[in-house]
């Protein structure tokens, strides 16, 4: 959901607060809202393939006798997380819940969080794997054209002054106190906000990818050498969960800074390229 920002010439003035600049082009627009789409499906339909064995592990088996790391179940009527030794009260929301029509189920995540919405594991599959495919031509197209038109070294890579402790610092506290960039800088990407595309562009997304890769058998006998790498399969599934987390965790950030930052104007710019730069303070 990385957005990419039109640039001016250096012969052009810098616009000012107030303006109404064009922010996203129509390719960048389109790939936008694909990618959004194809990650709630992703998410949720993987929810409910996690529903058919809720718990994880690290090495190369797992069974429901076998001690999982994590695990998101039932005992008696109470739903539980257990991380490890930690164990935290889930009941309502994970492990045990009820569905549209009252009746009390035991699975792992909620009906409104899953596709589709009842127990259905053979589904979740065909849901997960065209999205995956999706995802993975949509990324490669990304890295592709963000490379030709070096978007990744014009907007992305950080500066050496950006990478400055005391800069890092700066950014770190405006963003604590919500104050967020005005007029034409407004365009351009801050530390904070490198750190995290790049950390999903060139790092969850490509775990992903290949933990989940590494999950099926058939890929393994084409291409050992992924179980060696991630350290066995049932260790990729929980790699590829917790990239997962990390994703829905990014989401929920980036959402959080839509609303803050203005989320008519934000929203306008992704479907019509538009966007009012914020008026710098008299």
């Amino acid at each position: 959901m990385m957005a990419e920002a039109d640039h001016f010439s250096k012969d052009e003035p810098e616009p000012q607060g107030g303006a109404l600049v064009r922010r996203h082009r129509l390719s960048t627009r389109i790939w936008h809202w694909i990618n959004a789409f194809t990650i709630f499906a992703m998410l949720m339909s993987g929810m409910m393939i996690f529903n058919a064995h809720p718990r994880l592990y690290w090495g190369q088996y797992g069974a429901n006798f076998d001690r999982p790391w994590l695990t998101i179940g039932a005992v008696g009527d109470s739903g539980r997380l257990t991380v490890g030794p930690v164990v935290i009260p889930t009941t309502g929301v994970l492990g045990v819940w009820k569905d549209p029509n009252g009746a009390v189920q035991r699975h792992a995540f909620p009906w409104w969080a899953t596709i589709p919405s009842s127990y259905n594991l053979a589904d979740a599959r065909i849901w997960h794997f065209f999205f995956a495919w999706v995802l993975v031509i949509g990324g490669l197209g990304y890295w592709l054209v963000s490379f030709i038109n070096r978007h990744v070294q014009r907007d992305l890579l950080p500066k050496r002054d950006e990478l400055s402790p005391r800069h890092i610092w700066h950014d770190i506290k405006d963003h604590a106190r919500l104050r967020f960039p005005k007029g034409a800088a407004a365009l351009r990407y801050n530390i904070l906000q490198k750190f995290a595309y790049l950390s999903v562009l060139f790092g969850v997304l490509p775990l992903i990818v290949l933990t989940g890769l590494t999950m099926s058998p058939a890929v393994d006998a084409a291409w050992p050498w992924l179980l060696d790498l991630f350290g066995g399969r049932q260790s990729a599934r929980s790699i590829h969960f917790l990239c997962a987390f990390g994703f829905a965790l990014f989401i929920v950030v980036h959402l959080l800074m839509v609303v803050l930052a203005g989320p008519l104007n934000e929203v306008r710019s992704m479907i019509t390229g538009r966007y009012r730069l914020p008026k710098e303070a008299e």
